[in-house]
């Protein structure tokens, strides 16, 4: 595979660190033709389904491409802002406030959102970083637990594009923080908040993504790192094991997937007595399809027709003051060691040295 053409090599050039906030992704628009490109490109991705290639790629492409892209785009268009998808919204909002409040801190880095499905990619924001001349970029992940079906899928495409790269930029990693003092924080702050507000339900239900659980038998952490942070947050908020429940959503095809379900639990809560729930989905730092239509319209409707008097969902981290500055915090951390103050690079400080001295000539 020829690598791709790079910038001229220059020497001495100063230090460019970067930090690339990455989500799973979103289509360009709610339309069955996006919504196609879009599923093909997810579904495709032998981490998101580890079903033998040659059998899926006629699943995929003979029965699925056909019918969901239609059923997908209405879901789509329910949550669609006229700024576009909310996932692609809000972590484009959360990528600027972190770039703002690294600033604040002294932090001379360049911030950019991709996505791992979906625009912008991966690898067209390394292009960009590469071409400005960053040299170190840290690969921040949006996902909280760690997952071989996410997290793991950041890499490869980080690997993918490294492929074709002669010089690499130095890299890093954060691949979890469900167990964060900040992330936790952040998101008990948020729910008391909503308390305040709204009142307390009888049950707050935490609401994961799910995986298939063959994923846990193979060895994948992401059960594990979704009960803890659950009982971190259930600590946090001063809740005992009967007033909350941890449950896993958006299950799709006929193989078992982590349990307990999401909606069956809401129905059994209904069922059982329990009139009214708070429904939060510590997984997602951002709002997106599968909490505001998968959540706050389909869970919502089950739980009423089922019985259930008050649903109240409580929004995602979104750009929640405390989330920011618990991701900056994380940031921060990781950034440890390069130099992203002008102070801690000497050929950093010596070019802003120069081009005050060229501006006070021009004077």
């Amino acid at each position: 595979m020829p690598f791709q053409k790079e910038p001229p090599y220059s020497h001495g050039q100063p230090t460019r660190t970067a930090v690339v906030f990455c989500n799973l992704g979103t289509p360009d628009e709610p339309t069955a033709p996006a919504l196609r490109r879009y599923l093909a490109e997810f579904l495709g991705d032998h981490r998101v389904v580890e079903i033998p290639r040659a059998l899926w790629w006629l699943i995929l492409h003979g029965i699925i491409l056909r019918v969901r892209p239609k059923k997908s785009a209405a879901k789509y268009a329910s949550v669609w802002t006229p700024e576009g998808s909310p996932l692609k919204v809000w972590t484009e909002k959360q990528a600027t406030l972190l770039r703002g409040y690294l600033g604040e801190r002294g932090h001379q880095v360049t911030v950019r959102y991709a996505m791992r499905y979906g625009n912008p990619s991966i690898a067209s924001v390394l292009d960009e970083l590469k071409a400005q001349g960053v040299n170190r970029v840290l690969i921040a992940s949006a996902y909280p637990q760690y997952s071989g079906t996410t997290t793991a899928s950041v890499f490869d495409a980080v690997a993918h594009w490294a492929l074709n790269t002669r010089q690499l930029p130095e890299l890093r990693f954060i691949n979890r923080y469900h167990d964060d003092r900040g992330y936790i924080e952040a998101l008990a702050k948020k729910i008391r908040t909503h308390w305040q507000h709204h009142g307390q339900s009888e049950q707050l239900v935490m609401s994961f993504h799910g995986v298939p659980e063959r994923t846990l038998d193979l060895g994948d952490p992401y059960h594990c790192e979704c009960h803890k942070t659950g009982r971190l947050l259930a600590e946090q908020l001063g809740l005992s094991k009967e007033r909350y429940k941890v449950t896993f959503q958006s299950r799709f095809g006929k193989a078992k997937w982590l349990e307990p379900y999401t909606e069956p639990s809401l129905i059994a809560l209904a069922q059982a007595g329990t009139k009214s729930v708070d429904v939060v989905c510590p997984g997602f730092t951002s709002d997106c399809l599968e909490t505001l239509e998968e959540i706050n319209m389909e869970a919502r409707e089950a739980f009423l027709h089922a019985g259930g008097e008050q649903f109240q969902y409580i929004d995602c981290l979104n750009d929640s003051p405390d989330w920011i500055r618990a991701l900056t915090d994380l940031t921060e951390r990781h950034l440890q060691g390069w130099p992203t103050k002008a102070a801690d690079d000497p050929m950093a400080l010596k070019a802003s040295r120069e081009r005050a001295l060229e501006l006070g000539a021009k004077d």
